[in-house]
């Protein structure tokens, strides 16, 4: 009786574990295919990435209440409530970050008939491209319980932080030079947000590692460089007046 009970038990965890890889490889695709349809201005691979976007819901949900029965009924201690816990928290970073791609999508049906140039697009695809290594490295460590592959993937928050910052100067610049830029460059830097807090998630979890392998808190600063809420115009558009 008690190996069954131990057999059913572990078939619990396993089951926490197969979902969370589900929602992760939602999540990349997610995020991937919506940078796709951004710079493609493909409204009909957008319109797919936002349908996607339930599924990744309804496997939140699945995993909350699963691991709710878990603790009721099976009262885990030590690593099996930190796994049991961690499931928890880490589909809530999946299924947020399924939300700030449908974001990403739901811009693209937006500026899908716009027309500027290419080039304004490359710095949120090259800032997309940093988070999705990210999301990958860190659904990895998950997976193979990694500490130091999560706080590689943690450390690199700081990157995308400066990167969004540079991008938010950069398109605020496009919008002074030519005013026919402004409904397309405010379009990108929500996407660069959405991608920004993507980024932001994935540090979440590398964190929810920490907790899981060390049963302890990381209590580190989390190396953060977004100063985009202070930022300032530009000195020469200030010395135009502008």
């Amino acid at each position: 009786m008690g190996d069954h009970i131990v057999s059913s038990y572990d078939q619990d965890l396993e089951g926490l574990r197969r979902t969370i890889s589900e929602m992760g490889g939602i999540a990349e695709k997610m995020m991937a295919e919506a940078t796709d349809a951004l710079v493609r201005r493909d409204a009909t691979l957008a319109r797919a990435v936002i349908a996607a976007d339930k599924r990744l819901d309804v496997l939140q949900r699945q995993i909350e209440e699963s691991a709710i029965l878990i603790i009721a009924r099976r009262q885990p201690i030590a690593v099996d409530l930190r796994e049991t816990v961690s499931a928890i928290r880490v589909s809530n970073d999946l299924e947020r970050i399924g939300d700030h791609a449908k974001n990403i999508a739901k811009r693209v049906v937006a500026i899908s008939e716009e027309t500027q140039p290419q080039k304004i697009v490359l710095g949120v695809q090259h800032m997309s491209d940093l988070v999705q290594e990210q999301l990958k490295d860190v659904l990895d460590a998950y997976a193979s319980r990694n500490l130091d592959a999560a706080h590689d993937v943690w450390e690199r928050d700081g990157a995308v932080d400066a990167l969004y910052n540079s991008l938010f100067r950069e398109l605020l610049t496009y919008m002074m030079e030519d005013p026919r830029n402004i409904s397309f460059c405010t379009h990108l830097l929500f996407c660069a947000k959405n991608v920004e807090r993507i980024g932001d998630h994935t540090t979440n979890v590398a964190e929810t590692i920490h907790y899981l392998v060390t049963g302890q808190a990381l209590d580190e600063d989390r190396p953060k460089d977004d100063a985009s809420n202070y930022a300032t115009v530009p000195h020469e558009a200030n010395a135009q007046g502008v």
